[in-house]
């Protein structure tokens, strides 16, 4: 029982990872506009699907998860050598407006992000084979604690800023764009507390698939596209 509970409890460190942290290398990336310029946009949980976070064998599922952002005005949406970067609100979890269960009975979670030490960021980059998005974490910007058969304190990027990938999947007529970390992307923790707690785990996994939303016209959709500036013309 006290092995559940100490990897139980890391799980629900989970929720917050949410997300994300530092830009990707910019170097010889193709260039990347992100459109419409000037709009809002927000991102929640695919329907039907959780935000979860993974120890081992254990896991912690949020119905909710969700952030917003602003498409950058031009020019500053293009980017001709690299990802087009931009703040977003710290990422939420939740389950019903309650804490997230976990796997191990009587233990839940409760996830609080923060941007106190830097802000949360998203990083997009063209690239034809496959566009991605990059979310950045500050340093100590999701805390979880969890209660219940242990007392816990779990912290996502302790040592500082964090960031987790995935790809961009385009929108079209089946409907908005995703940004998707379903295949699992891996974040640095800290975790505090009892004997019950899981103190020497040092990294956790975080699941989550998120549709990307036009707010300022819904009719529209946001969009990642080449952002090169074509070569020179001769003569």
């Amino acid at each position: 029982m006290r092995h559940l509970v100490r990897t139980g409890v890391v799980a629900a460190l989970g929720l917050g990872l949410g997300a994300l942290p530092a830009a990707p290398a910019l170097g010889l990336a193709p260039g990347t506009t992100v459109g419409p310029a000037g709009h809002d946009y927000a991102a929640a949980l695919v329907s039907g699907t959780t935000a979860a976070f993974v120890v081992g064998n254990t896991t912690v599922n949020c119905s909710q998860s969700a952030t917003t952002g602003q498409v950058p005005a031009e020019p500053a949406n293009t980017s001709p050598d690299g990802p087009v970067v931009s703040p977003v609100s710290p990422a939420t979890f939740g389950n019903n407006g309650a804490n997230c269960p976990t796997n191990v009975p009587f233990t839940t979670a409760r996830t609080v992000s923060n941007d106190t030490n830097g802000p949360w960021t998203i990083a997009l980059q063209y690239d034809p084979a496959g566009s991605t998005g990059t979310m950045t974490i500050p340093a100590a910007g999701v805390v979880t604690t969890i209660t219940g058969l242990a007392s816990c304190t779990v912290t996502v990027a302790p040592d500082g800023p964090a960031s987790v990938s995935g790809p961009w999947r385009s929108g079209g007529e089946a409907g908005p764009p995703v940004l998707d970390f379903s295949a699992g992307v891996t974040l640095p923790i800290r975790v505090t507390g009892g004997f019950a707690c899981p103190t020497g785990a040092t990294t956790a996994t975080f699941r989550a698939t998120y549709v990307i939303t036009d707010v300022t016209d819904p009719a529209q959709q946001i969009t990642v596209s080449d952002g090169t500036p074509p070569p020179p013309q001769e003569g």
